[in-house]
């Protein structure tokens, strides 16, 4: 590293490739706690074995009566025994041989209709393509897929995020509607196929374990909301950035899988996704919120100009290439590499479409339930498509 990155130097100190900053900006300019930016400190916090899952409605379930808290929730021992159990399903190895192909055929099958049609939206085939590989390690198989992606999506904005108590009864309400429904339409009849005969899923797992039909719910709510929804904007985004700018994305078709993961892993730094995470210690009476973008820009933890797009970028030593936007510690993401090898996946066949192109850039919104941006409409046109 450059004396320069170390000292957080930039020659370029206007160049910022962020492109959701602003609604991040707005999205957190109200938060009312301690906040932390700088990287050591929030990765510390992350890798404490005494802080709490504070984010993610943690409040809201703790209160709802569970023989087990779901997997985002628990802590130590419970904890690790569960990511212990459920580490075969996330692992490297197992990605690559047990979902490669369907990571495959999924995105030759939504490159094909986007073909066939000649535009799409990239935020839809992003939600279907995360959808269809989450649930087939989750184990939600035994419903129609666009189906439940849509009402995926629902349940995300219907929960509970503030405001006056009418509007928190009333989200709370549309929230437990949606969750209903989606027990009925995906949950039960993939737990009464896993009855008759378990596969190697997290559902067929939790009834070895004993979960309830109400706790097997709760978990693949996580998963949906954790998983699924973030890997969708994830998806959008860096299809956002190599779509714009033909120098990134001749370099990432250019490369093999490992450099197209990098590049990845760096738009997702630089874009977390998730922008806060949220901790409770015994020390600290009140919640404190980590501030994954300010992290991400550190300039000590990944080099000079932290808001430039910079595939070559040398972070300091043992600081990982996508910074926090996985988190860190014992509920680091277990869905990281699926995530990176369904974007690699994806992205490569979508970005080989003749006359692929960005018509229309798409809607930048925030979620409060991820604490991270939202993007929608972002339509694709290729070779074909009508004027």
């Amino acid at each position: 590293m450059t004396d320069q990155a170390i000292s957080g130097f930039c020659p370029v100190s206007a160049r910022d490739d962020r492109k959701s900053a602003a609604v991040a900006r707005a999205g957190q300019g109200g938060v009312q706690m301690r906040v932390v930016r700088d990287f050591a400190e929030a990765r510390g916090l992350l890798r404490n074995p005494d802080a709490r899952q504070a984010g993610f409605l943690a409040d809201l379930v703790n209160k709802v009566s569970l023989t087990r808290a779901p997997i985002l929730y628990q802590h130590g021992a419970e904890h690790r025994r569960q990511r212990g159990a459920t580490a075969r399903f996330f692992a490297p190895r197992v990605v690559t041989t047990a979902y490669r192909a369907l990571m495959e055929r999924t995105s030759d099958e939504l490159v094909a209709r986007l073909r066939a049609t000649g535009r799409g939206d990239l935020d839809t085939l992003g939600l279907e393509m995360a959808v269809t590989i989450a649930a087939e390690i989750v184990g939600l198989t035994d419903s129609e897929r666009a189906g439940m992606a849509k009402r995926l999506g629902a349940l995300v904005t219907g929960m509970p995020q503030g405001g006056s108590w009418l509007a928190t009864i009333l989200g709370f309400a549309r929230g437990q509607l949606r969750a209903l429904n989606f027990l009925l339409r995906d949950v039960r009849p993939a737990v009464a196929a896993r009855r008759v005969q378990r596969r190697d899923d997290v559902i067929s797992h939790l009834l070895d374990e004993g979960y309830s039909e109400r706790e097997i719910l709760t978990e693949c709510l996580t998963y949906g909301a954790a998983g699924m929804i973030t890997t969708r904007e994830f998806l959008t985004m860096a299809g956002w950035h190599l779509l714009e700018d033909d120098a990134l994305r001749d370099r990432f078709l250019a490369g093999d899988e490992g450099s197209r993961i990098a590049i990845l892993e760096e738009i997702l730094r630089l874009e977390p996704v998730v922008g806060m995470l949220f901790r409770r210690t015994e020390a600290e009476s009140e919640v404190v919120a980590l501030d994954v973008r300010g992290a991400n820009g550190d300039a000590a933890a990944v080099g000079s100009c932290p808001h430039r797009l910079d595939p070559d970028r040398s972070p300091a030593e043992r600081v990982g290439r996508a910074g926090l936007a996985f988190g860190d510690g014992e509920h680091r993401c277990p869905g990281a590499q699926v995530a990176l090898q369904e974007a690699a996946i994806f992205l490569d066949r979508l970005l080989r479409v003749p006359g692929i192109r960005l018509a229309r850039t798409p809607d930048i919104g925030w979620n409060a339930l991820i604490a991270g941006y939202e993007l929608r409409g972002a339509t694709l046109v290729c070779e074909g498509a009508a004027a």
